[in-house]
């Protein structure tokens, strides 16, 4: 389905588009102002704008916007704004659209959603729906999601090191230099990873840096989960690194934009559809940059929980929605 088609039908079922964008920064405020001129000039009707300040703000408004049903939810943020719009609109009608002013931006480059705002929403308005997978995790205090990966380990300290201050700085730099302060202080740990379907046999694997569990293509600022991990394959990408040696981790390190690493004798890899992770004490654990669940826990793919915008040319994903039409008219997602 295109964008047009879906904007079409929004128009004759007096559906609203309702847009929430994180506008507390100057980029933000900008973005929200060409967002706003760019979908009217493209004579898109009853549009209703949300422009969020703050984080404590931002859950209050996406409940208020989605329990008003809109046909299409445009939201400009970072991969933390959209991964709570995505929380929120899985499972519904709602298509969701992403406008990238974050830092990291994986969610929008595994879309292949062009940086520029400006640029972003026109692809918008030009592109296609497809639907995506949802990775889904469960531990003690519920459950949660996250778009692209969930991890444990050098990520969590990474995150705990990546300030405002420091992205405000140095832009998507600041994840490497945050990654070097984090494996300074990186305690090793074990974990016990265990398959609810049976397609594997369990894995106990000891002197761990990190362990992360992938439903995206892309993570920390751009690099690649695995070189064939896709959103749209309705698999998880599940790997552990062992801490090893410091030459161990510069030869990792240099594989990581396309996703090689996954070949390295010090690293374990596998697909599955659901991933059982238990450590020997609970250990945090990093969901799209938040910092937001505790082992013991599951996680399994969600298949298609989500209906997202793409620009007309991306490999990212598919429709499998409602007709046979629509499924032969989509590009499939890269092999």
């Amino acid at each position: 389905m295109k964008t047009a088609d879906l904007l079409d039908r929004l128009h004759h079922d007096g559906s609203e588009v309702a847009l929430v964008v994180n506008a507390a920064s100057r980029r933000g405020r900008d973005a929200l102002d060409r967002t706003r001129a760019l979908l009217a000039a493209a004579r898109v009707e009853r549009v209703r704008t949300h422009a969020v300040l703050s984080g404590a703000e931002l859950g209050a408004t996406l409940d208020r916007v989605v329990a008003e049903g809109p046909g299409l939810l445009v939201v400009g943020g970072g991969d933390g704004t959209v991964g709570a719009a995505a929380h929120r609109v899985s499972g519904t009608d709602t298509v969701l659209g992403v406008v990238p002013l974050g830092t990291a931006n994986d969610f929008a480059r595994t879309l292949e959603v062009p940086p520029d705002p400006t640029a972003a929403v026109a692809a918008l308005l030009s592109g296609r729906v497809a639907d995506v997978d949802l990775g889904r995790v469960e531990d003690a205090s519920g459950r949660h999601t996250f778009l692209n990966v969930a991890s444990l380990g050098l990520s969590v300290g990474v995150t705990a090191m990546l300030t405002p201050g420091l992205k405000r700085r140095l832009g998507p730099a600041a994840y490497p230099v945050a990654t070097l302060r984090a494996y300074r202080h990186h305690a090793p740990f074990s974990a016990r990873l265990s398959f609810p379907g049976g397609d594997h046999p369990p894995l106990v694997l000891d002197d761990l840096m990190q362990v992360a569990v992938g439903n995206g293509r892309h993570y920390g600022g751009g690099n690649s989960v695995a070189p064939n991990a896709s959103i749209d394959d309705h698999l998880l990408d599940v790997y552990a690194v062992e801490r090893g040696r410091l030459r161990d981790h510069v030869s990792i390190a240099r594989l990581l934009k396309d996703g090689r690493f996954v070949e390295h004798e010090r690293v374990t890899h596998l697909t599955t559809r659901a991933v059982r992770i238990e450590t020997d004490e609970p250990l945090p654990v990093n969901l799209d940059g938040e910092v937001s669940a505790t082992t013991p826990l599951t996680s399994t793919v969600d298949r298609n929980a989500l209906r997202v915008v793409i620009p007309s040319t991306s490999r990212a994903a598919r429709f499998d929605g409602d007709t046979d039409d629509d499924v032969a008219d989509e590009v499939a997602p890269v092999a």
